[in-house]
């Protein structure tokens, strides 16, 4: 892609990745796991840190919600998002995500300040 070059700055220091799909196009199915290969594998973050989301169109087909992913998608933390529905529910899983990046951040941030009065 054309911004492959800009990767590295947007990766730098992140704590977290949210990955936001079409789960009914073929094509983004495949893109998620360069995605994840190149922001989540590469970096290195751990799992728990990446956030799948599956965002369906108005109207779009609601069978989707059994959509399975192949590994190491399958490992990941998955919501489905339609906003004309229950954006409620799409809203408190992000809480509960950023939630869980925070106490990450403050874990690795600890382990780092007992290690320099060691």
């Amino acid at each position: 892609s054309r911004f492959e070059t800009c990767w590295p700055a947007l990766m730098k220091d992140s704590h977290g990745v949210i990955i936001i799909f079409n789960p009914e196009l073929p094509s983004h199915l495949k893109e998620i796991e360069m995605w994840y290969s190149c922001f989540v594998q590469q970096q290195p973050l751990l799992d728990s840190q990446c956030l799948l989301v599956a965002h369906h169109k108005p109207g779009s087909a609601r069978d989707m919600e059994d959509l399975s992913l192949a590994y190491p998608l399958n490992k990941l933390k998955l919501i489905h998002s339609n906003l004309e529905e229950d954006p409620e529910d799409v809203r408190m899983e992000f809480i509960k995500y950023f939630r869980s990046i925070i106490t990450i951040i403050n874990e690795s941030r600890e382990r780092e300040e007992m290690s320099i009065i060691s």
